[in-house]
């Protein structure tokens, strides 16, 4: 069961909302909305689901309807229409009280301009929501100072937040979301305000709690590479629509559309693709104990390769060999590869980064073998040529020279 779940959720700001929500469902634009009603569709059927620990990020240029979404699942603004669900119970038909508990007990908010109450001090304002739901004061206080100290305040409990720098202040928007022990924390560009070093620095700690805490985090920012940092998923909106959910893999690797694409073009990509989208998936091996010399040059020869994993009849990455010394082999009466193996070689793994790659450039023609690193068996290769491209951009001269033409990498 998902942590959270969205169901063709509406929001439409305006006196004739129900009159647009009808156009909306009969197909009409949101400028045609406007101008018929003068409502404006802010979010238009979102749908998707969040799971339990997962850090969901939603991303859009201003005026994408990102914050309007973040805050209709806590129903900070009511949705027009369509359904919120959280462990299974729809928020959207709570009554007031109960949907103050939910607000107190399983979701915590963060705020882009930290919204800290200025004549308290840090330990008041990070106990605050536990005040209100009147925990007695030395069981408050004790877990306003645990949070404190988690996220790196200890020493600043009686100060006031106009005496603290920026990133401080939302570390002390953070302690006190945190203080609840909510099962969601929905942060609505909560680093956005900071400089960029402390922004910076925001996120490593983020993620480090986030270790720690496990916690089902919706996150909001109009930046594509703090989004890439700290998503496990990303939603990207436009004009009120989610136009497309997956990891940040998914994303550079396969946009949606042009809108998409325009977004991920000048995002690093070195950091972000790994191995697994760059391997060629089942390669022709070479079998050691089942193909000698002779079943490795047919291989050879059916495929125009000049170099062959090698691999035990169970799949097991043993290194690579090559047609110049199978060929020796063939003539020295070999009955076997096994003097022929090169097993000193590149391995990755399939969520090694091309940034990790980049040593590997240097082995010249060699391709790199894709392992699974809990029991080494082969699952794909990836050429030399693929490193290159997805490092630069374009091969040089002198780059095509050092790579072979026959090499399996280049023909597969």
């Amino acid at each position: 069961m998902p942590k959270l779940k969205i169901e063709d959720l509406t929001l439409i700001f305006g006196r004739e909302r129900n009159t647009a929500l009808h156009l909306l469902q009969e197909g009409k634009s949101k400028a045609a909305i406007l101008e018929a009603t003068g409502c404006t569709v802010a979010v238009k059927n979102a749908a998707f689901e969040i799971e339990k620990g997962e850090f969901f990020v939603i991303m859009g240029l201003s005026g994408s309807g990102k914050s309007s979404l973040l805050r209709c699942l806590n129903r900070l603004i009511e949705p027009t229409a369509g359904n919120i669900f959280i462990n299974d119970t729809n928020i959207t038909t709570l009554h007031p009280e109960d949907l103050q508990k939910m607000r107190r007990k399983e979701i915590s908010m963060v705020f882009q301009k930290f919204g800290l109450l200025p004549h308290r001090t840090v330990l008041d304002n990070v106990a605050f929501g536990l005040e209100l739901q009147g925990t007695p004061v030395a069981e408050r206080t004790a877990k306003a100072q645990s949070v404190i100290e988690l996220v790196g305040l200890q020493g600043y409990e009686q100060m006031q937040p106009a005496d603290l720098s920026g990133g401080m202040q939302q570390r002390v928007g953070l302690a006190r979301a945190l203080a609840n022990d909510p099962e969601v924390l929905l942060m609505d560009e909560a680093f956005s305000a900071l400089d960029p070093l402390i922004r910076t620095q925001m996120q490593d700690e983020l993620l480090d709690l986030q270790e720690k805490m496990h916690k089902t985090i919706v996150f909001i920012t109009h930046d594509l590479d703090e989004a890439i940092r700290l998503g496990d998923r990303i939603a990207i909106m436009k004009d009120g629509e989610v136009v497309q959910i997956g990891t940040p893999e998914e994303i550079l690797t396969a946009p949606a559309n042009e809108y998409v694409a325009s977004f991920v073009e000048k995002v690093d990509r070195k950091t972000i693709i790994t191995a697994s989208s760059l391997m060629i998936e089942k390669p022709t091996v070479a079998v050691f104990r089942k193909d000698g010399p002779e079943g490795s040059l047919r291989k050879m020869r059916a495929t125009g390769l000049d170099i062959l994993p090698a691999v035990t009849v169970d799949k097991h990455f043993l290194g690579f060999v090559y047609l110049k010394e199978i060929l020796e082999a063939k003539q020295r009466g070999d009955k076997t590869i096994e003097a022929v193996i090169h097993r000193d070689v590149a391995v990755a793994h399939p969520d090694t980064t091309v940034d990790q790659m980049l040593p590997f450039i240097a082995e010249n023609d060699k391709p790199v073998a894709v392992v699974n690193p809990a029991n080494n068996k082969l699952l794909g290769i990836i050429s030399q040529t693929s490193l290159i491209i997805e490092t630069t951009g374009r091969i040089t001269a002198a780059q095509q020279e050092t790579l072979s033409v026959n090499s399996q990498m280049e023909v597969i």
